[in-house]
């Protein structure tokens, strides 16, 4: 969808699970899938929503011939947020990054300009370590298209110094909504992440019309500002994360 300021905003309902597949157990509030099977649902979502986040690949490394069936089951518009595998960022704490930036760049390639952002996420219990955040974003100049973001889920991280790496590099701030760990609000760059995870409950609590309201209030500023956004959602416990991001997307076209 198209801003005022000529940006681009994806909203998503759903992430996409383990073994390629969106749960349809966990998103089956008010028969979302309406009964379609495993199959067809990436495409059904890509009838409804601008993007989808792909978490499959935060826990195991997906084939090219994986990448490619999902790129070929979704409109030439539509795009695609990759959750980076977890071995480089929870495993090794972003340790020696270059080795497997190489390996999800060339795993992910075929999916081409679909691609639109990677998310690295860091465990809660990784405090800052400006050092190798700073190796880490110099790391990611080998893989431009893209646009990165980070989600940072202990507070040590939320200060002016790692806010500057970020800026430096063109590297998002992963404005992240839980009731587990703290959100960090920092813009750092002309992209803006946005992961609602349930703000109540953690993966579980629905989003009530006033908060989509305040977040759409927030997507149409940054749009305004020339900033391209992505929202995903993943409080998927009791199949909200559709309806939500429905109501989101409505809710920023001005639709009330």
């Amino acid at each position: 969808m198209r801003g005022a300021a000529r940006r681009t905003q994806w909203v998503n309902g759903a992430r996409l699970h383990r073994h390629e597949r969106l749960d349809l157990r966990r998103l089956a509030r008010g028969d979302f899938y309406d009964a379609r099977p495993a199959k067809d649902r990436l495409a059904f979502c890509a009838e409804r929503f601008t993007a989808i986040e792909i978490n499959a690949t935060h826990y195991r490394l997906q084939s090219p011939a994986t990448f490619r069936r999902w790129r070929d089951a979704t409109p030439p518009g539509f795009r695609f947020a990759l959750k980076a595998h977890r071995y480089l960022t929870h495993n090794k704490k972003l340790q020696d990054p270059l080795g497997p930036i190489r390996i999800e760049r060339d795993r992910a390639a075929v999916l081409g300009e679909k691609l639109a952002a990677v998310l690295w996420q860091l465990p809660q219990n990784f405090h800052r370590n400006l050092e190798r955040l700073a190796l880490f974003a110099r790391a990611l100049r080998v893989w431009r298209r893209p646009r990165h973001a980070i989600e940072f889920r202990h507070p040590s991280w939320f200060d002016p110094e790692v806010a500057a790496c970020l800026r430096a590099h063109r590297i998002a701030v992963c404005q992240s909504d839980a009731a587990d760990w703290p959100l960090w609000g920092a813009v750092t760059t002309d992209l803006v992440y946005v992961r609602l995870h349930g703000h109540e409950v953690t993966y579980a609590s629905n989003y009530a019309e006033a908060d989509l309201r305040a977040w759409a209030r927030k997507v149409r500023r940054w749009m305004r500002e020339g900033r391209d956004v992505h929202v995903y959602f993943d409080n998927d416990a009791y199949g909200d994360a559709p309806h939500n991001a429905a109501r989101l997307l409505s809710l920023v076209r001005g639709r009330a």
